[in-house]
């Protein structure tokens, strides 16, 4: 067993939550730690000067490495059980890293779109930093 897994998401995105709640790891890491963003947690100082876009992607902190987007879905899936329906496909689908990077931005755009229709706010982490807001 490794060191636990981060994995920082909006917590106001139906998809990024109902993603975060249904994933399961197996045996490679102690256990999955689920971080809503908009709490603004402490890790969100380190995403910021990574200069990583919470908006543009969800981030896995595993083992001191940040995985942000299309790495983070690749490397969670890799770790993830393959029991029930929705980790099998989940595994199927992003274990290859080219297929992520394929999938991941058209999933991303309708994140985006559906933030936008529900009337939610983007976290816009970065631009925040830019402005001494920290995180």
């Amino acid at each position: 067993m490794s060191d636990d897994a981060v994995l920082i998401y909006d917590g106001q995105c139906p998809f990024c939550a109902n993603y975060a709640r249904l994933v399961r790891l197996r045996g490679t890491v102690d256990r999955l730690k689920l971080v809503d963003a908009r709490e603004k947690p402490a890790i969100m100082e380190e995403i910021n000067h990574a200069g990583l876009d919470i908006d543009q992607g969800m981030v896995l902190k595993l083992n001191g490495n940040l995985y942000h987007g299309d790495e983070a879905m690749q490397r969670v899936a890799l770790m993830s059980s393959r029991s029930g329906v929705f980790n099998r496909l989940n595994h199927w689908i992003f274990r290859s890293p080219r297929r992520a990077r394929l999938l991941y931005p058209p999933l991303r755009g309708i994140r985006n779109l559906v933030i936008k229709g529900l009337g939610r706010r983007p976290i816009d982490n970065l631009a925040r930093k830019e402005k001494g807001e920290g995180s």
